[in-house]
């Protein structure tokens, strides 16, 4: 009796909320205390960094200690996100298995998953509280005060997470499956604890039980992304190393706080700036003018426009932030598929890799000696290459488009629209004079952007056109933000620490003494650098893989005739399409967040994406002249 009644009980019915409960209230009133100060981060990284710009280009005084005090207020920014994101269940995952379950095992799985991270936050709170507690003994040089205030962002941001993993536990509908999950969990990690002394002797044959067996297992259970990535390198490192957990936390805290990705929460809050503010419905309008009439017209804007902005803001996150709220809408009102638009969005960030100023062709021509400026020459024609071979998909896939509904503009009309979307149109370009020309630094120029959004759309389109400018929906917004930018942040933050532990492994040597004795010559390392960096740019991004394993090649890249700026040229967008790879890929989940796409319906399509990246990426192999022409 007891299981014919389980089996008609619902998913909502599980894990639905009982409005009225004590767990429903404790989670709202904690839920408030922790979004207004999250809104409140966001808006001061604005104002500091803003200020940096004017006091440094037109007073002529820089502010020394605003850029630390940036970097100590985004920690904060990130972890409360990212508690922000667990409350609202917005972290990304996998639900392509998930959803395909009966109600009552959906129910078990969600109730898994929130189990699940609830365990790594259990498992990783002592380091983290002994990670801010030796933090505290370090002096910061501008600011001269204690680093704990900054690095006690982690375990504060991790508190949260697991008391809002247990009020979620205890407001589920069914006592007996969440018993069930916590038991299956524990279960299982008790299991992988009493097999430590067996797992230590296997060697390097650990990276694959970890970082492919429990971190794929985590992933399409329907665990979010980044615990997934944090248990199997939790588990890594405490079953299989000697290696102290707080140095996890350290890289953790390495990955998620590098400055340049504090343009990511800017560039977020603006393209949701120019979208309340009507820019972005100007902008599309005029878009639509010229290529509406065309079968696949905006996807063609899409890849165009993540051609013109990327490398602006030196992260892919944040490009991608700043183009799909604008082209997303509209592109969904025509009857585009919301899977294969963050598909799309995934591929042009992979296909933009190499446009300068890019934060990886930098990275490369510090850590091999490759002259900067023959990358930032060499990087252009690449990304045009992809360009097209995902313009002929695109062609191919929309060529019996219905446009019967859609009407040609008249020249009148095209003049029109684009009046009225110069000012919106002049931003990118805004932008990125003002990187050009060193007014701003790569984080610094999103908040020019904030700013002229804020004046140019609150006074041309909120005031005269649209009307469209609300007050009320700043706070929510920036709210929005926080969340948004915390999940893209914490698994970033667990994938960098993914890439350390494979780096301890002594991997990256054992990559390179077997790429050395390659036979075959040139054609052969180039096949095989495209495989293996395709394979390490879905696990350890593009910046951690180039310092671990560019010294190591490029030498090996000379010495078998191959140009340096051509191989660094391949590389770049062999790990671009690693990087936008389900399942494991973190720029594919990323894009999904900025999309508000569940990843299981981006799947089926980006694969024919992926597919054109990788023509593009042989053709960019076969002719070095792409690369190297212009030089």
């Amino acid at each position: 009796m007891a299981h014919a009644e389980l089996t008609q009980v619902t998913a909502a019915e599980v894990i639905s909320p009982r409005p009225r409960s004590l767990a429903a209230w404790l989670e709202a009133s904690l839920a408030m205390l922790v979004e207004i100060p999250a809104a409140l981060l966001v808006t001061a990284e604005i104002v500091i960094l803003f200020a940096g710009v004017v006091a440094r280009y037109g007073l002529h005084r820089p502010l020394i200690w605003s850029d630390e005090l940036a970097s100590i207020l985004f920690l904060w920014l990130a972890m409360l996100g990212a508690a922000v994101a667990f409350r609202r269940a917005e972290h990304m995952r996998m639900t392509a298995v998930v959803a395909n379950a009966r109600p009552v095992m959906r129910a078990y799985l969600d109730l898994v998953a929130t189990c699940a991270a609830l365990a790594f936050l259990l498992l990783i709170a002592w380091p983290a509280y002994e990670y801010a507690y030796e933090e505290s003994f370090i002096t910061t040089p501008a600011l001269q005060i204690s680093n704990v205030w900054r690095a006690a962002a982690l375990p504060a941001g991790i508190g949260l997470m697991a008391l809002f993993a247990l009020l979620r536990l205890a407001r589920a509908g069914n006592i007996r499956v969440v018993l069930s999950a916590v038991l299956s969990v524990g279960l299982l990690i008790g299991i992988f604890w009493l097999a430590q002394p067996w797992l230590r002797p296997l060697g390097n044959l650990n990276l694959i039980i970890f970082f492919v067996g429990v971190a794929g297992f985590c992933v399409f259970a329907g665990v979010p992304i980044a615990f997934g990535f944090g248990l199997a390198t939790f588990g890594y490192l405490a079953l299989t190393t000697h290696t102290p957990l707080m140095v996890l936390v350290g890289r953790m805290d390495e990955g998620m706080s590098h400055l340049i990705l504090l343009s990511v929460p800017l560039f977020v809050f603006l393209g949701l700036l120019i979208e309340m503010t009507g820019m972005a419905r100007a902008m599309v309008a005029f878009l639509a003018s010229l290529l509406g009439h065309i079968r696949g017209g905006l996807h063609y804007v899409l890849v165009g426009a993540m051609y013109l902005v990327s490398g602006i803001s030196g992260a892919k996150a944040a490009d991608m932030a700043a183009v799909a709220p604008v082209l997303f809408p509209e592109m969904k009102a025509r009857g585009a598929r919301p899977g294969d638009l963050v598909a799309l969005l995934a591929a042009t960030g992979a296909q933009t890799e190499t446009i300068p100023p890019s934060l990886v062709l930098i990275t490369i021509g510090s850590v091999t000696g490759v002259s900067i400026a023959a990358l930032f020459t060499g990087g252009l024609l690449p990304g045009v290459v992809l360009a097209v071979t995902l313009s002929v998909l695109v062609w191919w896939r929309y060529r019996g488009e219905d446009l019967r509904h859609v009407k040609r503009a008249s020249g009148s009309e095209i003049v029109r629209a684009f009046g009225i979307a110069l000012p919106a149109i002049a931003l990118p370009f805004v932008i990125r004079y003002a990187v050009v020309e060193g007014i701003a630094t790569a984080t610094e120029v999103s908040t020019i952007g904030i700013v002229y959004a804020f004046i140019v759309g609150f006074l041309i389109y909120g005031l005269l056109i649209y009307r469209s400018f609300d007050w009320r929906r700043l706070v929510p917004m920036l709210i929005e933000t926080a969340c948004l930018s915390g999940a893209i942040l914490l698994i970033i933050g667990t994938a960098t620490g993914m890439a350390w532990g494979l780096t301890q492994s002594g991997f990256s040597r054992t990559l390179a003494a077997a790429m050395t004795g390659l036979p075959g010559g040139s054609a052969s390392f180039i096949a095989v650098s495209i495989v293996a960096f395709t394979i390490l740019g879905s696990v350890l991004e593009g910046i951690p893989a180039i310092v671990l394993f560019g010294p190591l090649l490029f030498p090996i890249a000379r010495a078998v005739g191959v140009h340096e700026v051509h191989y660094a040229m391949i590389v770049i967008l062999a790990m671009g399409i690693g990087l936008f790879a389900p399942p494991f890929g973190v720029g594919y989940y990323a894009a999904c967040a900025i999309g508000r796409v569940d990843p299981a319906e981006g799947i089926k399509p980006i694969w024919g994406y992926l597919l054109a990246l990788l023509v593009g990426l042989i053709i960019v192999a076969i002719f070095p002249w792409i690369s190297i022409g212009f030089l």
